[in-house]
């Protein structure tokens, strides 16, 4: 039997991977059907720069997993499809791929959760017999390396399972799958693992035959008349993705389980499709994206789980453009391979904007009134002679087609010229400075590293006022003011 002294040590060396409770994340998914696709280590290098903590691979790359050791980034390895029958079938095969892909790189590399397959039950039917033995053989083995309390297994599940998903208190899943999947919540609950989800509002949508609108897939405020509700519950919901994983939370229960979180596995939305998917499009994705992000951080769960937070991996890091299938499905990517943001997306709760890091930008608040953007975007570019050029139709900075990411290049190249004159990052409260270059694809903002545009300063011209309707002179004169006033207080403190 074991001493206290013997088990202390390996309470200690399992501490730095103990799961702590911090909050919802959203992490991203890593496909690999990309020409070109960058090194591992050049990879890792994005999603640290960009603060990214959470990853999922779809199998178990040696490269990546190498790269991601010691890099604080919390990784869920994936069993391919192909690999599942194997190890359903035999218990030895289960060992040699845990010992081969996790133990092998643990504790440097943070492995945190295995996906068994990717949709299973309506991507490989014939596979569904041993889904649940595959999983409960890799447990075996993560028991057997004293490792099922730092990495939990689970497999990701398309919302096809549910046939039925609105109204969400009404849902259940398909009943041809009810041995499986009551196996599988079985072996949830029994090691504390979560239901694995893929929800994808964009097919939900397009898919739907106009029966929901476009704002409540893409999270935007419907209004009261067009609210979205549950007629046996009376929740409320304000979003397709809410509606969804309601829907499997109710499916779980209708099976007699409950206490078993749901993790959203994939989700987002295309940036680009083919002449036949008019929603596929830059605006589209960043508006679904960023406003995802911030749906998931707040750390609410949907209404029937409201205190359950719902973790969130977005599909995808790059475009897989060796993908089949129609234009979109090729481009679901949130980065060039370059490292470069296809759009601007606020990846974290500070608000930061994706991009390399450059120096001092000017950029719309992405929770700034639309209004007061728009009279900002109008003042940069009219008084306060903006070049405006790249965001008109047909130009490299035109799409994402929004007021808030005209208004970031405007209120940018603004500051950029007028910062040295007075000029400041303010327009009406709608404006921030950052640290991070906002460019994009090939949107380049004026003072980024490579950007082609040189700054050049103007005879001086003010900033828009901070307060609505004042002069622009009074503005300069009010910032002048504020720091005379901070610099008097800061000599009144020392002495």
């Amino acid at each position: 039997m074991m001493g206290e002294r013997g088990l202390g040590r390996i309470l200690l060396l399992l501490l730095p991977f103990l799961p702590i409770a911090l909050g919802a994340f959203v992490g991203i998914n890593i496909g690999t059907d990309v020409t070109n696709l960058p090194e591992a280590s050049d990879i890792v290098a994005v999603l640290k720069s960009n603060e990214i903590t959470h990853v999922r691979l779809y199998n178990a790359d040696a490269h990546m997993l190498k790269a991601l050791a010691n890099s604080g980034i919390n990784v869920m390895v994936g069993v391919t499809n192909e690999e599942v029958l194997g190890i359903g079938e035999y218990p030895a095969t289960a060992a040699a791929w845990i010992n081969k892909n996790v133990a092998a790189y643990l504790p440097a590399t943070n492995i945190t959760a295995i996906a068994v397959g990717s949709e299973v039950l309506t991507a490989i039917p014939h596979a569904a017999p041993v889904l649940v033995p595959a999983m409960n053989n890799l447990h075996k083995a993560l028991v057997a390396s004293n490792l099922n309390f730092v990495v939990k297994v689970s497999t990701p599940q398309s919302t096809d399972v549910i046939p039925k998903p609105f109204p969400p208190s009404a849902a259940a899943f398909n009943s041809s799958w009810n041995s499986t999947l009551y196996q599988l919540l079985q072996f949830l609950k029994n090691t504390n693992s979560s239901y694995m989800l893929n929800a994808y509002p964009y097919y939900g949508y397009t898919q739907g035959n106009g029966i929901f609108p476009l704002d409540y897939a893409l999270f935007r405020s419907l209004p009261s008349v067009k609210q979205i509700v549950d007629p046996n519950t009376l929740f409320h919901y304000s979003s397709m993705f809410d509606a969804m994983v309601d829907a499997t939370y109710y499916s779980i229960e209708a099976m007699n389980f409950s206490g078993i979180p749901v993790m959203v596995t994939e989700t987002g939305w295309p940036w680009f499709g083919g002449s036949n998917e008019p929603d596929a499009t830059a605006e589209n994705a960043q508006t679904f994206n960023n406003n995802l992000i911030k749906r998931v951080l707040n750390g609410s769960g949907p209404p029937s789980q409201s205190d359950v937070p719902i973790n969130t991996y977005i599909y995808e890091l790059f475009n897989e453009d060796k993908r089949p299938g129609p234009v979109s499905e090729k481009n679901w990517g949130v980065f060039f391979t370059n490292g470069t943001s296809v759009y601007p997306l606020s990846l974290g709760t500070s608000g930061r904007i994706t991009g390399n890091s450059s120096g001092i930008f000017c950029v719309a608040k992405q929770d700034a009134d639309s209004d007061r953007l728009q009279d900002g975007l109008n003042w940069a570019c009219g008084q306060g002679h903006a070049n405006c050029a790249a965001i008109q139709e047909g130009q490299p900075c035109y799409s994402p087609n929004t007021v808030a990411n005209h208004a970031s290049y405007a209120y940018n190249d603004y500051y950029q010229k007028m910062q040295g004159v007075g000029g400041t990052c303010d327009f009406q409260g709608t404006a921030m400075t950052t640290t991070v270059d906002p460019s994009y694809g090939s949107c380049k903002f004026t003072g980024s590293s490579n950007s082609s545009s040189t700054v050049t300063t103007p005879v001086a011209s003010a900033p828009f006022s901070p307060i609505g309707g004042g002069s622009p002179t009074s503005a300069v004169l009010a910032s002048k003011l504020k720091y005379v006033i901070c610099t008097i207080s800061v000599v009144l403190t020392l002495l």
